[in-house]
């Protein structure tokens, strides 16, 4: 997973994500809006900082951050140093206005943004065999599985034992051994000296765990089998109860709503008086409610740790 998605020819190297998956960040400039909201009230209670740095890991190419400085007041945006994360080279069309690394940055104060980047942090699968024991699945480049005889190792063996149990489950059943996530997300959000670190991703919490899991791809705007092969996306849910104590959780229907998206359609009357303005109001209540729809993009999560 790991060499399929960020070796020197794995697939965020060389592909544009917006063409082969869509997040929030693509779905509509309405999300863009609300980080920018989020970053304003951030800003007030950071006592309006000199500088205001914003972190976008897993940037893509940059359209979160060009679509969240376009959505700030002046006043604000000057102070902002924007810096997108990625493993991909510089968009060639990106303003100079906006920071590129490949590396997050540290003693940031402001906001980290991380969207849907956690799903795909590389991590190992492990299925119950035919004698009900944990077993590592091992995957050949066109994606053929077979489970390894080895026992797994200790560390991994107490982050299921504590986060993911199999015990009393079928034959075949799996787990996504989470730890490198929550040792990525503890080192991102040990990157700021003072702000919010904010993950938003689909995942799934204690109890309602996949009985099967949740690993596959996404190819050209399909999902796919997932074939770690650099072609295609490889994305995993997020065990999100294991990322860590003191953090706040909550769907992105809910925290959009505080931000002010709600999807409401424009009064009927308004088609009279104004036609164009009513289309326009039209069309952004459509994205609006597609950004909080529950059985879709409202339904992940903003995962929140205040420093």
């Amino acid at each position: 997973m790991q060499r399929a998605l960020y070796g020197d020819d794995g697939f965020f190297r060389h592909a544009s994500p917006a063409a082969h998956f869509r997040t929030s960040v693509h779905a509509s400039p309405l999300f863009a809006g609300a980080i920018a909201t989020l970053l304003e009230r951030l800003d007030e209670a950071l006592e309006h900082p000199s500088r205001l740095d914003l972190v976008d890991v897993g940037a893509g190419r940059g359209e979160l951050l060009r679509g969240v400085l376009a959505a700030l007041p002046p006043a604000v945006a000057a102070r902002v140093a924007a810096v997108g994360v990625e493993v991909a080279p510089r968009p060639e069309d990106l303003p100079d206005t906006i920071g590129w690394t490949s590396a997050i940055p540290s003693g940031s104060t402001g906001l980290l943004v991380a969207t849907e980047w956690l799903d795909n942090i590389p991590v190992d699968i492990v299925e119950l065999d035919s004698r009900l024991r944990p077993r590592y699945v091992l995957s050949s480049a066109d994606g053929t599985e077979t489970l390894d005889e080895a026992p797994l190792a200790p560390g991994d063996a107490a982050w299921l034992a504590e986060w993911w149990p199999l015990d009393g489950l079928p034959e075949g059943a799996r787990a996504e051994l989470g730890a490198p996530r929550d040792e990525a997300w503890a080192a991102a959000v040990g990157s700021l000296t003072r702000g919010l670190a904010l993950a938003v991703d689909y995942g799934h919490l204690a109890g309602a765990r996949p009985l099967f899991g949740t690993l596959t791809g996404f190819r050209d705007g399909k999902e796919t089998p997932a074939t770690p092969d650099g072609s295609c996306d490889l994305t995993v849910a997020v065990a999100l109860d294991a990322l860590g104590v003191h953090h706040l959780l909550m769907t992105q229907r809910e925290a959009l709503r505080l931000l002010g998206v709600h999807g409401g359609r424009p009064p009927i009357a308004l088609a009279s008086t104004d036609p164009a303005g009513y289309v326009r109001a039209l069309a952004r209540a459509g994205e609006a409610a597609e950004l909080i729809d529950p059985a879709g993009l409202g339904g992940h999560h903003w995962v929140m740790r205040w420093v």
